[in-house]
């Protein structure tokens, strides 16, 4: 096995662990709904903290429920990493571009070629 298949494997492994270890070890079992999103602690704290707290804004729109609400959140993270993703293939895509354009000039101006048309 290469390197970087090890290398691969150790991180896909490490990927697992963290999908379900928290699962296994019961990680939130005290609470009622344990794993909720960050948005949800915050607000609990807030109203722990300050109980006649109103925000400042209303959301534009309210998902018909949590469902719905994790899709609209996955669909966002899949359009970003596409976004990401054809960046950073565009300017791998130059690069190489530009490396092959630079050793094509620089094979034309190695002595012993002979220029076309000549």
């Amino acid at each position: 096995m290469s390197r970087n298949a090890r290398i691969n494997a150790l991180l896909l492994l490490a990927v697992a662990a963290l999908a379900v270890l928290p699962l296994a070890l019961g990680l939130g079992d005290h609470k009622e709904e344990p794993f909720a999103g960050a948005d949800a602690e915050a607000e609990t704290a807030i109203t722990e903290i300050e109980p006649d707290y109103e925000p400042w804004f209303s959301p534009l729109y309210e998902p018909p429920s949590g469902e719905v609400e994790s899709a609209l959140f996955a669909l966002q993270a899949a359009l970003g990493a596409g976004v990401l993703a054809y960046y950073f293939g565009l300017r791998r895509g130059r690069r190489q571009g530009e490396e092959r354009a630079l050793a094509a000039s620089e094979a034309a101006k190695a002595p012993g070629n002979i220029p076309e048309g000549d």
